[in-house]
């Protein structure tokens, strides 16, 4: 037997040892109790499956629901997650399909699970492996967010409304307002996330995180873009949160990095893996001829507290087209100030910085400082929540060169 013939009998042997201790591992769905405001939007969202269509369908179909039917508070419902007997050896020969990507998607999907509280124990320890029904059952399927596939859907000019559950139940459904900025392809990267919350303040025993205020801005300023049409990736995601209406947002450690990367503790570390998402991101893109990317960094600042400050940008200084982008957005935001300021006063200021971020994106890259969360007066500019949708609207505003 040569090289050859016998790299194709191991494979053979591999894929039917696979298949024998697959069988008799599936043990049934998981079933889970219905909380207070429940809807199949809002549930199927919390365990990360309303993005794929065939869970929704398949989720109607073992509880015997009619479309549009309310969920009871307390009662159990059979989720589209198949319950597998962990063999001990591997994902794949647990499931019985010897496949590197798939086995990694449902690993982090049980990582992710576990990080949320929504399972006590990992697979390893439980002896108890969570498959989303998708991965074993549903043709290739592409997540409106691009978190699953490494490409967002564009929308075309046939949908009326699209959906993103990480905007939370309330907001998950986007109308398309028009296909103006199709073609066009954002990366939001909100600051921080998981083990580093990013500057932070108090007020009284309330502690004010700068993930949790960027996130926020983020998945409104996502929303704006994809109404109009563009691809966007929200880089930094967490499926709990979506967009909130509180002053004080609770501070987490769970934000995953592309939905289900664990986001590492090291500084240099988290920048390179956001980093090469995007850039790889961007050379897909480039292949199916789309060229017009733009990433935009959304962070909070930390000074003194008796520092006030407006809203400022920086951009890479080899860099033209952010050079162009950062005054485009600083000009935006002094036209808002007149209008809506009393005095009319903007201080924000545009200036060159070689930040990681910016020197290493291929894409056109901006990065912006919405306040400072240390002064009192600026913080007006984060709490109240017609606030962070001013500035969402603002930095979309800019960023498309709108109205």
């Amino acid at each position: 037997m040569n090289g050859r013939q016998f790299r194709i009998a191991f494979a053979l042997l591999l894929a039917i040892t696979s298949q024998v201790l697959a069988s008799g591992n599936e043990i049934g769905f998981h079933k889970v109790e219905a909380l207070n405001g429940d809807g199949v939007i809002k549930l199927l969202s919390r365990y990360r499956l309303y993005a794929h269509p065939c869970n929704v369908e398949k989720f109607y179909d073992l509880n015997h629901l009619q479309k549009g039917q309310p969920l009871i508070k307390g009662k159990l419902y059979i989720l589209p997650v198949v319950l597998f007997t962990y063999n001990g050896i591997s994902i794949r020969s647990t499931i019985g399909e010897d496949n590197w990507e798939k086995a990694s998607r449902i690993a982090a999907f049980n990582r992710m699970l576990k990080a949320k509280g929504l399972r006590k124990s990992t697979y390893q320890d439980s002896k108890v492996l969570w498959v989303p029904y998708h991965e074993l059952n549903c043709k290739a399927e592409i997540s409106p967010r691009g978190d699953e596939s490494p490409l967002a859907i564009p929308v075309s000019d046939t949908k009326t409304t699209i959906v993103e559950p990480l905007f939370g139940a309330e907001n998950a459904e986007v109308p398309i307002r028009s296909s103006r900025l199709s073609g066009k392809v954002y990366y939001i990267v909100s600051g921080h996330g998981g083990p580093d919350p990013g500057a932070m303040a108090t007020i009284g025993r309330t502690s004010l995180c700068e993930d949790e205020y960027a996130y926020d801005v983020s998945l409104r300023l996502a929303r704006q873009l994809l109404a109009d049409g563009a691809t966007v990736h929200i880089m930094i995601q967490d499926p709990n949160d979506g967009i909130r209406s509180e002053e004080y947002l609770d501070c987490d450690r769970d934000e995953t990095s592309f939905g289900e990367a664990p986001i590492p503790l090291d500084q240099l570390a988290r920048l390179r893996q956001r980093v090469f998402r995007i850039n790889r991101l961007h050379e897909e893109y480039l292949q199916k001829g789309m060229r017009d990317h733009t990433v935009l960094c959304i962070h909070v600042d930390s000074r003194s507290p008796k520092k006030r400050q407006d809203v400022f940008f920086y951009y890479f200084n080899e860099s033209k087209s952010g050079k162009k982008l950062a005054h485009q957005l600083h000009r935006k935001f002094r036209e808002k100030y007149s209008k809506y300021r009393a005095n009319g006063q903007y201080h924000g200021t545009v200036s060159e910085r070689s930040l990681f971020a910016l020197r290493y994106t291929n894409p056109t890259a901006v990065y912006v400082e919405l306040a400072n969360i240390k002064n009192h007066v600026d913080r007006l500019r984060l709490l109240p929540e017609s606030n962070r949708q001013a500035l969402a609207n603002w930095l979309f505003e800019g960023l498309t060169d709108g109205p």
